[in-house]
Formats: structure tokens, C-alpha cells, sequence
């Protein structure tokens, strides 16, 4: 089930004092950044905050829970949405814990593309002739000559 919008608008609005915070959707779902760095998943209208220790000890006891099948467990604070000071405090303190995110490499630019060359005409190689073969002398029986 794909997260609403309005549900990631509201994870955004209690996240407001956070500063930076931003939702990107991905795949259906959203990731949630803070200053370019992804901090937390908004998946199946639920928010899923990255693991960290630093975030464990805002939280004392988390909650976990994958944001979709297969995936490592998140801390599930969907429950803890209606107290955005806390909120802000949890965001802040997994910013600071995760590692800053690694520049992409620049892409250089397309060299512009050229007339495309034409082909070169193909050269003929005349092969040489054949040694004629001498002409064959015809041993054809003579008729005799008629009369008229």
C-alpha cells in the first residue's frame, strides 16, 4: 500500500523545527531528508526512523519494525507523531549520528555528436585473370561431301 501525500505533508509539518527537512518520493513511498542527508522512511502511512544508538537513547526503549518486506529493522515511532518536540529531537540526534551523504561524481557533458562520417566507398580489388586455356582443337569426324 502506497503512503498518501497528505500523511507525508504531516510528518513534514511536525518536522518543521528540524530545519531542512524534506520528502522524496520514492518508489511509491517516501524518504525523508534532512539537509540532503535520508534520516527516516515514510512507508505504508507509517514513519520508520534509521537505527541509530544516538536515536536509541532519545528513545529509551524503541520500537522496531522493517518499512517494507526484506528490509532491516527501522525504529517505528508512527505511534510518537503527535509530539513534534520529541520528534525533532529523535531526527536531529540520527542526523548527527549518520555519515554525511557521498558526493554523486559530476557527469561530464555529451561531447556534441557530429554528422555521422559517411562510410568509405569500398575498394574493388580486380582479381587477376585466369591464364587463358589454349583453344581445343575440333577432331570432328569429316563428312563426306554430297552431290547435288
Amino acid at each position: 500500500m502506497a503512503t498518501d501525500a497528505g500523511y507525508a505533508k504531516y510528518v513534514c509539518d511536525q518536522l518543521h523545527a528540524a530545519g531542512g527537512i524534506v520528502a522524496r518520493k520514492m518508489f511509491g513511498e517516501y524518504g525523508l531528508y534532512r539537509h540532503g542527508k535520508i534520516v527516516a522512511l515514510i512507508a505504508d502511512n507509517q514513519l520508520f526512523v534509521k537505527p541509530t544508538p544516538e536515536g536509541a537513547a532519545v528513545l529509551g526503549t524503541p520500537t522496531y519494525g522493517p518499512p517494507y518486506p526484506g528490509a532491516k529493522p527501522f525504529f517505528n515511532v508512527s505511534d510518537l507523531l503527535d509530539d513534534p518536540e520529541w520528534l525533532v529531537r529523535l531526527i536531529v540526534a540520527t542526523d548527527a549520528a549518520l555519515p554525511p551523504p557521498k558526493k554523486k561524481p559530476e557527469r561530464k557533458a555529451a561531447p556534441k555528436k557530429a554528422a555521422p562520417k559517411k562510410a568509405a566507398p569500398k575498394k574493388v580489388v580486380k582479381k587477376k585473370a585466369a591464364p587463358k586455356k589454349p583453344a581445343r582443337k575440333r577432331t570432328s569426324a569429316r563428312r563426306p561431301a554430297t552431290e547435288k
